[in-house]
């Protein structure tokens, strides 16, 4: 039997006009008193009906799937003409203060950062001026193929963020840059060894002035308080090595009370994260005002977490890879990190010999003396107390931070 739609509307029910029913052209339908207009008007009101088979088969059908074939092969060519054109992140370095220092010609040289991470893509565009100065796989052992293992580049885009010299320009782009691979393609820590060789590495191998940790295990979870990677991390800091590490994600998670390990470490620089508008990013982590290595209340500068900074939708290098994205968006206290990390190679490019002393080397109480100048310079909206649980002593600014270990260690 042959259906005939073509005499069919669409007439809105009075109670419910988002409820459609079909009816005969010639069927007069509700008067125009059941919805409050005339008769003329009623008619107005009912609709064309369109069977939904019609229309999408095949014709529309078939424009979807040479659509979808359209993006699968041409995307790389798209994503190259709009790469340039997508919204940027400069919010990030100039709220910062970040942009002001670098106008002044610090840009992070004779710095040297060492990033453990998911490896670096040094074919992307924006990062072939690197030279690295140290590489090391611990995942797979192949230190002699520098790459990125990660199945979404993290370390690559955490490296654009601190050393992109192309499309935009990284926090830092002339620090001397190590890689150690310790992350497994997931971006998720791997085993604990190899978290803490390739600390190790870092401090003993590379004689890093910072050691940046866009990574962390759960307190309880993967490093315990007296784990290989928490001796490590407090070994580089006894050294006078500058260690920044990510809060973490878990905000928004009732069962964990801390930041991450080992940004929970009295002398990390812990790092939170914030959007483009200053707010804190609802998935940073919350501190605990309880050191769990002491069990003792955790005293200024040292509470947890101590900074925030943009970690919300931060634009970065991603693959060079044709069939992938030149550039992507991403968002975490990993990015936060690496602007923290950035930040203060700007600060130690121009404070160094200062923060240093007569015997030239950064120990321990001249650690805690820097971060105590960064939780003095902090931009903070926290009311009736310095410290925030999930902001820290407030937002990043290098600028002020700057100024404030002018005065800490008595420079003109």
């Amino acid at each position: 039997m042959t259906q005939n739609f073509d005499n069919l509307e669409l007439l809105p029910e009075p109670e419910d006009p988002d409820i459609l029913t079909a009816i005969d052209k010639n069927a007069p339908g509700y008067p125009g008193q059941f919805y409050g207009v005339s008769d003329k008007d009623a008619k107005i009101l009912r609709r064309v009906f369109v069977p939904v088979k019609r229309f999408i088969w095949p014709w529309g059908a078939l424009a979807f799937t040479f659509f979808t074939a359209f993006l699968i092969v041409g995307w790389p060519f798209i994503d190259a003409f709009l790469s340039p054109y997508l919204p940027d992140s400069e919010w990030a370095y100039e709220d910062t203060g970040i942009r002001e220092i670098q106008d002044m010609g610090y840009l992070g040289e004779g710095i040297k950062v060492c990033m453990v991470d998911t490896g670096i893509d040094l074919n992307h565009p924006d990062l072939m001026h690197i030279s690295l100065s140290g590489f090391r796989d611990f995942y797979y052992n192949d230190h002699s193929n520098i790459r990125d293992i990660g199945d979404n580049f993290h370390g690559t885009l955490m490296s654009g963020i601190l050393l992109s010299n192309g499309t935009f320009i990284g926090a830092a782009p002339e620090i001397s840059l190590s890689v150690a691979i310790s992350l497994g393609p997931s971006g998720k820590s791997g085993q604990e060894d190899m978290v803490s060789q390739a600390i190790r590495w870092c401090r003993i191998s590379q004689d890093a002035d910072i050691i940046s940790l866009s990574l962390g295990a759960n307190p309880g979870i993967g490093m315990d308080d007296e784990s290989e990677t928490v001796i490590a991390v407090q070994e580089a800091l006894d050294a006078g090595i500058f260690v920044v590490a990510a809060a973490g994600n878990t905000g928004l998670d009732e069962e964990i009370t801390d930041v991450s390990i080992p940004a929970n470490i009295e002398g990390v620089i812990s790092v939170a994260a914030t959007n483009k508008n200053g707010n804190i990013w609802k998935n940073s982590a919350i501190g605990s005002t309880t050191d769990s290595y002491t069990g003792e209340e955790r005293l200024f500068p040292n509470q947890k977490p101590e900074i925030s900074a943009p970690g919300v939708r931060i634009y970065s290098t991603y693959s060079s890879d044709p069939d992938s994205s030149l550039y992507a968006y991403s968002s975490g206290t990993s990015d936060s990190t690496v602007l923290v990390t950035g930040a203060l190679a700007l600060i130690l490019e121009r404070y160094y010999v200062d923060i240093a002393g007569e015997d030239g080397k950064i120990d321990y109480s001249e650690i805690n003396r820097v971060k105590l100048a960064l939780a003095n310079s902090a931009i903070s909206d926290n009311q009736n107390t310095p410290h925030h649980s999930q902001k820290g002593y407030g937002k990043l600014n290098v600028i002020s931070w700057s100024e404030e270990i002018k005065i800490e260690f008595g420079l003109e």
